[in-house]
């Protein structure tokens, strides 16, 4: 760029629904954009089929703590 004041060529990635709901439009996402999910179904399968951990730091419910404290 010899000419400072030009603008850059990028271009914000395609998204799809609005507020909350929205995210990247997965038929608009490339790897050319830097993304990368071939992983993403394995990565699900592991989260699933692990047993779900109660917290350590926070009680089960309300009434718990009550008879805790």
């Amino acid at each position: 760029m010899s000419d400072p004041r030009n603008r850059g060529a990028a271009a914000a990635t395609p998204t799809t629904g609005e507020g909350c709901l929205r995210r990247f439009d997965p038929d608009a996402v490339s790897e050319q954009h830097g993304a990368d999910f071939t992983a993403a179904a394995a990565l699900w399968q592991a989260l699933q089929s692990e047993p779900e951990k109660p917290s350590a730091t926070a009680p089960a419910s309300p009434d718990d703590a009550a008879t805790k404290g």
